[in-house]
């Protein structure tokens, strides 16, 4: 890769079996715009569930985290396939940077179920998605087909996007998972209605795993501002202690069991596609649980309109969540993460249970005992991968990058 990237290269599809595929710096850059957009979203679902606005707060949180979620899956999966990292390349993803950005301002309006910003910040990324997909059906003819079934399945949902913000009433729900399921579809008919693209299984293993570094470090930041002014407001309590170590040991907790054991085995498009679609859940509910963390400790100084109840459940079921689906997954695609189905499922309802524990042990002590459980389920799950390996393949899955 040279320093400023070639003018010209031929999109010709990405080798995928091409060796030590790494992300580029321009993949790590384009992801920070997305720090924004998920640090508005946990902003705005902290308000909601700090006001006691559950049902909507959800609803508008679960919208917009798709939306979010969605443009990073198009833009990484396009990558995967067909990163020349030339000037006109580099270009187009400049222009979808910015529409990130764009998307991102628009949030809190999206939270009040006004999407129009949300939209615009769209239609900017897909004209320079769908240019870069034309590009590619110009110049890989084996890859054409796919590439042009892209385009034309991209231009026509974000149509159908635009029509929706004319939609009133019942309309806008409907309409909306219409539009979801519409999406979700593309990708399934432009891959196996022919030849596939060149994606490759590493490569997008990574840039799940790196999100959701990112994701997590959302968390610590949130849960960080939130202690800060805890202590600034009333000084260093034991329940604000107790939320912060249990927090961190969630965030290290978590990361452990999701980058425990091999690269993720994604060997066929259909894996791919649902280890991929499946981590909307992972990344939402782990934002959640940031958002869940800081109504905890401002519950704790009184600052929240919701019981102490409501707010460990705020904690646990993100946490909940998270480990449910990464069972699934990590099952799906064989990787060490999970040793038995019933640890990951035990450690869950011990989770869910501590939700609902604050009227005994204190906020503080639910959320640290969610961290503790989260943290023995980890340790059961590597003491059986050791029995099952002898213990070298555990020790050498614990400390792989990649799940």
């Amino acid at each position: 890769m040279s320093i400023g990237g070639p003018l010209r290269r031929v999109m010709g599809g990405r080798d995928p079996g091409e060796e030590h595929r790494a992300s580029t710096p321009l993949e790590l850059l384009f992801d920070l715009t997305f720090v924004v957009a998920v640090s508005q979203a946990a902003a705005q679902l902290h308000h909601a569930l700090a006001e006691d606005h559950l049902g909507s707060g959800l609803a508008g949180y679960a919208a917009v985290f798709f939306a979010i979620w969605w443009a990073w899956m198009n833009f990484t999966w396009f990558a995967s396939s067909y990163d020349t990292d030339d000037v006109f390349y580099r270009l187009l993803t400049l222009v979808q940077m910015g529409g990130v950005l764009v998307l991102a301002s628009g949030v809190e309006d999206a939270f009040d179920g006004d999407f129009k910003l949300v939209v615009v910040g769209y239609v900017i990324m897909r004209v320079a998605l769908i240019a870069q997909w034309l590009r590619a059906a110009a110049e890989h003819p084996a890859g054409r087909a796919a590439a042009f079934r892209y385009a034309a399945g991209v231009a026509v949902v974000q149509a159908g996007w635009i029509a929706r913000l004319w939609a009133t009433g019942v309309w806008e729900p409907v309409t909306f998972v219409a539009l979801v399921v519409a999406e979700l579809a593309v990708p399934a008919w432009a891959e196996f209605r022919g030849n596939p693209t060149n994606w490759h299984p590493g490569h997008i293993a990574e840039r799940y795993g790196l999100f959701t570094i990112i994701v997590l470090g959302e968390v610590i930041l949130g849960t960080q501002s939130a202690v800060r002014a805890a202590v600034t407001d009333r000084g260093l309590s034991a329940p604000v202690l107790l939320i912060a170590i249990g927090g961190l040991l969630l965030v290290f907790a978590l990361w452990w069991i999701y980058f425990t054991g091999a690269q993720a085995g994604l060997t066929t498009l259909r894996t791919a596609l649902t280890w991929g679609y499946g981590h909307y859940f992972v990344f939402a509910s782990v934002a959640a649980l940031g958002a869940g963390l800081e109504v905890a400790l401002e519950t704790t100084e009184h600052h929240a309109h919701l019981t102490e109840r409501a707010a460990g459940l705020a904690v646990a079921v993100p946490v909940v969540v998270v480990l449910a689906v990464l069972g699934v997954l990590h099952r799906l695609t064989g990787t060490g993460a999970v040793g038995h189905g019933l640890l990951v499922a035990g450690g869950a309802l011990v989770v869910l249970a501590l939700g609902f524990s604050p009227p005994v042990f204190g906020l503080g002590g639910a959320v640290l005992g969610m961290g503790l459980a989260v943290a023995l389920t980890l340790a059961a799950n590597i003491a059986v991968l050791r029995r099952g390996t002898g213990g070298q393949g555990a020790a050498r899955g614990a400390t792989s990058p990649v799940s």
